[in-house]
């Protein structure tokens, strides 16, 4: 599923491809996707000015003076501008045609993305409750440290509640847990604030490494088949269950965590 970076990744390329732009039509090839697509998308969005391409967590927002479309890209979804007369593909679900003839595509083979209505001055349900975005001037280790206090659950349940954070995926718990030598069992409420404060730093650092490593291929959300770049090649721990530590040597040890795979080090993470 596409992380925060990801997610980031595709929004700085669109955006200078949307920002501005006139929506002259909406075409829709099915009724849903996850959920059923709202009649707004129709009835609202044509003849609308996109003021801004936003993110909240992992959903992307395009911004008009009547509401905002609400995307996310789900399990295998992608986003794409197009010339308008590019073939239609198999999963291209929706196209938002743009007023200087290109469009924007909407691909998403397993249809776990969604495409929903914020009206103006609303927050949509989804994303009311969420917490801080992680690289966010409020999210550090003094933040971490309060919010965890007299939680019994593990480190890594605690970092990847959107309640808490948002956008902190397994991926990059586990690295970020690596990074701060914390052992991703260890009860929320028992890491000391020290250890907090280079949690937060870890977080902050290899989200925005890989929202770089991302940024290398903007390139490619103008053509058909591009693919954002990704951060996998420097996995320390992420995914190498069974291999050995690259900082120590030991064999990585796993777990699951809230139905998440979890690799560690037990010696390098306490």
């Amino acid at each position: 599923m596409p992380e925060l970076p990801e997610v980031e990744t595709t929004r700085r390329g669109l955006e200078p491809h949307l920002t501005g732009r006139r929506i002259h039509g909406v075409i829709l090839r099915r009724p849903d996707l996850r959920w059923p697509i709202p009649a707004e998308i129709e009835q609202q969005l044509p003849g609308q000015r996109i003021e801004a391409i936003r993110r909240r967590a992992k959903y992307l927002l395009l911004d008009t003076e009547v509401g905002s479309a609400l995307l996310h890209l789900g399990m295998s979804g992608s986003l794409r501008v197009l010339p308008g007369d590019t073939p239609v593909r198999a999963h291209d679900h929706v196209d938002i045609s743009l007023e200087d003839g290109r469009l924007l595509r909407f691909n998403d083979p397993r249809r776990f993305g969604s495409l929903l209505w914020q009206p103006a001055g609303e927050t949509h349900e989804l994303l009311r409750d969420l917490g801080p975005e992680p690289l966010d001037a409020v999210f550090d280790g003094d933040y971490l440290f309060q919010r965890s206090r007299g939680r019994s659950a593990s480190v890594k349940t605690f970092l990847m509640d959107q309640r808490i954070v948002v956008g902190v995926g397994n991926i990059y718990a586990a690295e970020s847990l690596f990074t701060a030598g914390i052992n991703p069992l260890r009860e929320a409420g028992k890491v000391s604030r020290a250890r907090y404060q280079r949690l937060g730093d870890a977080v902050k650092d290899i989200l925005g490494h890989a929202i770089t490593r991302g940024g290398t291929t903007l390139r490619d959300f103008i053509s058909p088949d591009g693919a954002p770049g990704y951060f996998e090649q420097e996995l320390l721990v992420y995914g190498r269950e069974g291999e050995n530590c690259k900082q120590c040597g030991r064999l990585l040890r796993y777990a699951s965590i809230g139905q998440r795979a979890t690799v560690w080090c037990g010696h390098c993470q306490r």
